[in-house]
């Protein structure tokens, strides 16, 4: 009898992975991820504010997110991000790094490193003409932050920063808007 049972589940089990195989498609290619034509890195240097994200485990309750750049005199930058624990008025913490162009053309493809030897992409896909805002991606889609100069944004701008992010593949329902103290808090640390 159980060399029979085995003589049934056997094609059973073929018929099933054939089925799912069927049904199964792999995703469809994502577009090319477009960047920034081109970055004036001393401009973009500063602080901004976190406007909304993709969650991430490394940003995990974090309030008030706000990253700082400094162009080194080698041309690499120092990188200091920081966001309050838990809540507006929570501890700092602090994470501070260093990022170089890897895109000499545009200056808007950068690796980052928290600390040796992982590394990551920074990829600004848009910077405004005026410098106060931008959005930051990664290639794979997976990571993403929207960036003023200030701890606010007016809706229009936002939702067209949005419709062109999706325009590009990104999963814009992952978004999140990040809590952020009042301008006048911000200009007070």
């Amino acid at each position: 009898m159980r060399g029979r049972r085995h003589l049934f589940i056997a094609p059973v089990l073929c018929v099933l992975s054939l089925a799912c195989g069927a049904c199964w498609r792999a995703p469809a290619p994502l577009p090319e991820l477009r960047t920034a034509p081109r970055v004036d890195l001393r401009r973009y240097t500063g602080t901004w504010f976190e406007i909304a994200s993709f969650p991430t485990w490394f940003q995990r309750g974090c309030y008030a997110t706000r990253a700082t750049y400094t162009l080194r005199a080698d041309g690499d930058i120092d990188v200091r991000n920081e966001c309050r624990q838990g809540a507006l008025d929570g501890p700092p913490t602090v994470a501070t790094g260093t990022a170089w162009v890897v895109d000499k053309t545009t200056n808007a493809k950068l690796e980052v490193q928290f600390f040796w030897p992982f590394r990551g992409d920074y990829w600004i896909l848009e910077v405004d003409p005026n410098y106060q805002y931008a959005v930051v991606g990664h290639p794979s889609r997976e990571y993403l932050w929207v960036l003023a100069r200030r701890p606010s944004m007016d809706a229009a701008t936002y939702e067209r920063l949005v419709a062109g992010l999706a325009a590009q593949g990104y999963k814009v329902d992952r978004l999140q808007k990040t809590v952020q103290e009042s301008e006048a808090a911000s200009a007070a640390h």
